[in-house]
């Protein structure tokens, strides 16, 4: 077995300036929605020290003093950036797993006539010249491994961004005796915490523990976990991506809300875009819920976080039916008084492909599914939103998410196509 993990250097940071080269060299951070704290770093950003969802206001000083460049979220070009990365990789390797918006798995054993690291190198130098995003690469007999890998592929300069661990024993030990352990993909700070207790203090430490000591003190993940780093395969490769067992939309509000009316809009807008996402993976939903909070950052405002739920039979992933369903649940859930900073809403309980309908259905799921076929469709051809329910507001929402530092989402947008001058 001979596995690769292809990880986007920086991403957020890098697909901002992909269509703005002047960025190059620049410290540049991305903010979270509205705008509040930061979510991405590029290299030059984090030698200055501006930290991990540092809250902006923070960094406000060394944004000024060093000409940092500040943009908000934009999920549409990220995405739609990652897309092109992973088929810019199937180009080169068959057998990918897409593990995050900038993190792939790749199955090296089909091709293993091939050497694992100039084929890694020439897979890079693609996904540069494609997409204009430098990856980082690791090369190993397991998904742990490649991690490792990766992480001293992306460290150390001196290996051009590919690294492969290497064969020999001794010294696979001697690179693993220098990664601390709460390091370790899948260890984190929690159980790190507890690993330096029993005096373990870097992954082959753990590599040495007995297994079944391992699976005693924590669980068979952290026991499959250090088998990997011996080498050990556990963790199966599935380039079929699983199906979610949630879909969650949600948005804190631009500014606060305490009008009931605004946020029935809000509440509305979050489920149909919940119902079109759905469906747009083919699935439907067995039950709804909705949650309303204030902000718990304002000790000087009275605070409310509630939330309530239903069942939808027959399973649906229908607009007006979960629309319908949402705006009574939120109905009951608002009290006057407060104000309110976020709401969402969760389908749980998803199902796809066939799909049993219900015995006594009172709606026509036929002329159902024919109606959000073309609604889809629409909003696919016209943008989406085109076409929305008027309970979800007729002009642009105060409530909405601020991004005022937006970059166009030029791969997305006939209208923010970018241009030459």
């Amino acid at each position: 077995m001979m596995y690769a993990l292809a990880d986007c250097n920086n991403f957020y940071a890098t697909c901002e300036r992909v269509f703005q080269p002047r960025l190059e060299r620049r410290p540049v951070i991305v903010l979270s929605n509205n705008d509040g704290c930061v979510v991405a770093r590029s290299q030059e950003a984090k030698d200055l020290g501006i930290r991990m969802g540092q809250p902006v206001f923070q960094c406000r000083d060394l944004i000024k003093q060093h000409g940092v460049v500040v943009r908000s979220s934009n999920y549409a070009l990220y995405e739609d950036m990652s897309r092109r990365v992973v088929a810019t990789i199937l180009e080169c390797i068959p057998d990918v797993e897409i593990y995050s918006i900038d993190e792939v798995f790749c199955d090296l054993a089909p091709m293993m006539g091939r050497d694992p690291e100039q084929l890694c190198r020439m897979t890079r130098a693609r996904v540069l010249q494609w997409t204009g995003v430098p990856v980082s690469i690791g090369i190993g007999p397991t998904k742990t491994l490649a991690k490792v890998a990766n992480r001293i592929a992306k460290k150390n300069p001196e290996h051009e961004s590919v690294y492969r661990m290497p064969e020999d024993t001794s010294e696979c030990h001697r690179v693993l005796s220098s990664v601390a352990i709460d390091d370790v993909w899948g260890i984190g700070h929690r159980w790190g915490r507890r690993f330096r207790q029993m005096g373990v203090e870097t992954a082959l430490d753990l590599v040495r523990l007995p297994p079944r000591q391992v699976r005693a003190r924590f669980n068979i993940i952290a026991m499959h976990t250090a088998l990997e780093l011996a080498g050990i395969p556990c963790n199966d490769f599935d380039p079929t991506p699983a199906h979610r067992r949630t879909l969650v939309r949600s948005r804190s509000f631009g500014k606060m809300v305490e009008d009931q009316d605004v946020l029935s809009q809000a509440i509305a807008s979050h489920a149909t875009r919940a119902a079109e996402k759905l469906r747009l993976e083919g699935g439907v939903a067995g039950r709804l819920m909705v949650f309303i909070q204030t902000n718990r950052f304002r000790e000087d405002l009275p605070q409310r976080s509630v939330s309530g739920s239903c069942e939808l039979l027959p399973a649906t992933s229908t607009t007006p039916v979960i629309l319908s369903e949402a705006l009574q649940i939120g109905r009951k859930l608002w009290k006057p008084g407060f104000a309110y900073k976020k709401a969402g809403v969760m389908l749980s309980e998803l199902a796809f492909g066939e799909v049993q309908g219900g015995l006594f259905a009172e709606r026509d799921e036929a002329r159902d599914s024919r109606l959000m076929q073309i609604m889809d469709q629409i909003n696919a051809r016209m943008g989406s939103g085109s076409l929305h329910p008027a309970a979800s507001g007729l002009k642009r929402r105060d409530w909405a998410m601020r991004q005022d530092h937006r970059s166009p989402r030029y791969t997305t947008r006939w209208s923010e196509l970018p241009r030459t001058v």
